[in-house]
């Protein structure tokens, strides 16, 4: 969904750098793959066509966050109230 990011934190010597992927579009999703060593983040569209990747070696990585979107309520779905005791 539009909106949803994942931020993936690195290794990189002496210092570390951080790299953002974020659904840029309607429609579109960030899904992550891991396997063999290697940290997959890949922005897809509603199709599943990739449209861009970020490829990092798994034993570099020291964080990966995923942020979803901030998703409205439902129609049939009220907030819960909270009473103070």
């Amino acid at each position: 969904m539009k909106g949803d990011r994942v931020e993936i934190v690195i290794d990189a010597g002496e210092t570390t750098r951080t790299y953002e992927v974020v659904a840029t579009r309607a429609g579109r999703r960030v899904d992550v793959t891991h396997g063999r060593g290697i940290v997959e983040v890949t922005e897809v569209t509603r199709g599943g066509t990739p449209v861009r990747t970020a490829r990092f070696m798994a034993a570099r990585v020291l964080a990966l966050v995923e942020h979803p979107a901030p998703r409205g309520a439902l129609g049939d779905e009220r907030p819960a109230q909270v009473s103070a005791a």
